[in-house]
């Protein structure tokens, strides 16, 4: 059979692609406004990297960890392949050490914009996200990890999320286990087992290291009792000051964020290949979805953490922004008049007199006030 053109319809769009339409492109945007305005109240200053970089630059160093979620396609001027950004992070990294290497540190940087991912088998649905965040580029202190989880909470709170949690990690403990006695079918089968949370697999597959990976699975929680059952285990000395780190890191969030929601898991490290110290995750206390995660990283050979927030998982559980009322006013109309009315938060639609009768226009455009005798007049519905 000999199959014909293949045929197409202007709704049909690729997997994972889809358009946003007058209400939700309005709320993402002034939520993405309202959470760029509190990273810039704390002297994060705005970059924007290009969505393409050559391949071998935005996939290189930290960035390899993302060259299976990466889109690459040839550039038709220079005929080198280029990839489709999957995160913003290595990109706000490149920038601080080439462009902005010469400004003074702490160098606060903040970003929003969106991002292509190929995603994994079964989770295909989303490959455009649009992402938000801040990367605080220099000290590495627990202070600096607990500025930018306190950020993170502020711009959720600002939005109207309440009962947060943050779930804060150590993956470089267990990478360097791995790393350092696992080989072959032996570390993926450690791999596996952890990641699935298999006691009995753990303990057939973690050799020396089986009694303090499983330790590690218990101590799981609350951070306060979380950190008392870490401080029961028998760390070797190159993990010790990764625990250490840890409980100064949740001592300085609390100081910055007193009742905050934190718990601890040890043993969550997937996903987690090029961070270097803590890593936190971020969800609301009414929803499965993540709101955003970050962490401790090099940028190119210094230190630095960050927080990326994921605006599609976090408009989901904001509070809805109340819609514009929207007036029908005449096509020509005193500016101090339609600034009058923009200030009190209408959005005014010009009449194009297409109809003969101004209601009969207005019920027509979805208006709920029409301009009459100098004032916006609600109409009857």
């Amino acid at each position: 059979m000999i199959n014909g053109p293949e045929t197409s319809s202007p709704a049909l769009l690729p997997m994972g692609f889809v358009d946003l339409l007058p209400a939700e492109a309005e709320a993402e945007a002034r939520g993405l406004a309202e959470v760029m305005e509190v990273f810039s109240c704390h002297g994060y200053e705005r970059v924007r990297p290009p969505l393409l970089e050559f391949e071998g630059s935005l996939l290189s160093g930290a960035g390899e960890a993302l060259a299976d979620q990466s889109f690459r396609l040839l550039d038709p001027a220079s005929h080198r392949m280029m990839a489709l950004r999957p995160d913003m992070t290595t990109q706000i990294a490149r920038i601080a050490a080439v462009r902005m290497q010469d400004c003074p540190r702490p160098l606060r940087l903040s970003y929003a914009g969106d991002c292509v991912v190929i995603g994994t088998p079964g989770r295909e649905g989303q490959r455009q996200i649009a992402q938000a965040g801040i990367e605080l580029i220099g000290p590495d202190k627990a202070e600096a990890d607990a500025e930018v989880i306190a950020l993170g909470a502020e711009a959720l709170a600002r939005l109207g999320i309440a009962n947060v949690s943050f779930d804060l990690s150590m993956p470089v403990m267990v990478w360097s286990l791995i790393d350092g006695s696992f080989s072959g079918i032996e570390r993926e089968s450690i791999i596996h087992a952890l990641d699935r949370r298999d006691a009995a697999a753990v303990r057939e597959y973690g050799g020396a290291w089986a009694e303090l990976l499983l330790g590690m699975m218990e101590a799981v929680g609350p951070a306060a009792s979380a950190l008392e059952k870490l401080e029961k285990l028998d760390f070797p000395a190159m993990l010790k000051p990764h625990v250490a780190r840890l409980r100064a890191d949740v001592a300085a969030i609390l100081a910055r964020l007193p009742g905050a929601r934190l718990t601890v898991d040890p043993v969550d490290f997937r996903g987690w290949r090029y961070h270097t110290g803590v890593c936190v995750t971020v969800f609301a206390m009414h929803s499965r979805e993540e709101l955003g995660r970050g962490g401790r990283y090099l940028a190119g050979d210094e230190p630095a953490c960050g927080l990326t927030l994921n605006p599609q998982a976090f408009l989901r559980v904001a509070a809805k922004p109340k819609r514009r009322k929207r007036c029908l006013v005449p096509s020509v109309m005193v500016q101090k008049d339609l600034s009058s009315l923009h200030e009190a938060g209408y959005a005014t639609i010009a009449s194009l007199g297409l109809s003969g009768e101004m209601e009969q226009e207005a019920h027509h455009l979805r208006c709920s006030h029409i301009w009459k005798d100098g004032k916006p007049v609600a109409l009857a519905r």
